[in-house]
């Protein structure tokens, strides 16, 4: 079975996006993984379609409303569904290349997408909501924050992004960042591709690129040696 998602939204006519084109989209093509969306909207009970309401206690904007939100989730994710359901939120754990992974290795995801001030806390614990932040700032909404998250898991699955050993490398797949790349030409614009990457030597190769992305690690994100 391959990797299903599941998006519940306002705005079903974002998707796919970029989820659509290039490698991403071609293994959806394929069948590698599959994407469907729910309009939240289809589960209001109003001839207005009303989906949000005031918070209570006061204060500015709307409240996603637990019971239409509930509706939504038991149509697409009913009893015995295997996948996590995830709420794309500012204040959740952060998305991670651990994560991604776990979730690539999975059944999929049904993936909530709020807008406003947020979502009912009831609906959250009643429906175990797994809230998941991609960066410490505030979107005006969930979709773009899903797609990110869906690119980082679906590039991971086996087949849609191409050789294993390209992954292996990267950014935090070992706790730190990548190493910088080059390619030729040789030259360019004065600047020469570092001897040692056309050396032919493998070894040394290899622990220049270490250094590399230690050095790098350590400048620009001392939080991950520290981990």
């Amino acid at each position: 079975m391959s990797f299903s998602a599941h998006i519940i939204t306002l705005f079903p006519e974002l998707f796919p996006g970029p989820l659509g084109a290039s490698v991403l989209g071609r293994g959806l093509a394929e069948g590698r993984w599959r994407l469907e969306t729910t309009q939240l909207r289809d589960f209001a009970t109003d001839r207005h379609r009303t989906v949000d309401d005031t918070p209570s206690g006061g204060g500015a904007g709307l409240v996603l409303k637990p019971d239409i939100l509930a509706r939504a989730i038991d149509a697409v994710s009913p009893p015995g569904d295997p996948r996590p359901r995830l709420l794309m939120s500012p204040r959740g754990l952060p998305l991670t290349q651990a994560r991604a992974r776990e979730l690539a290795a999975g059944p999929g995801a049904v993936i909530v997408c709020g807008r406003f001030e947020g979502v009912d806390q009831r609906v959250i614990e009643a429906r175990g909501l797994e809230e998941v932040s991609i960066g410490d700032y505030v979107l005006a909404g969930g979709e773009v924050a899903a797609m990110v998250l869906l690119e980082a898991v679906v590039r991971l699955i086996p087949g849609v992004l191409g050789a294993a050993e390209s992954q292996a490398e990267e950014s935090f797949e070992h706790g730190l960042l990548e190493y910088p790349q080059y390619t030729r030409p040789q030259q360019f614009e004065g600047l020469e591709i570092p001897a040692v990457l056309t050396s032919g030597d493998h070894g040394r190769v290899a622990k220049w690129r270490r250094e590399q992305a230690e050095a790098l690690t350590r400048a620009r994100r001392p939080d991950l040696l520290a981990r």
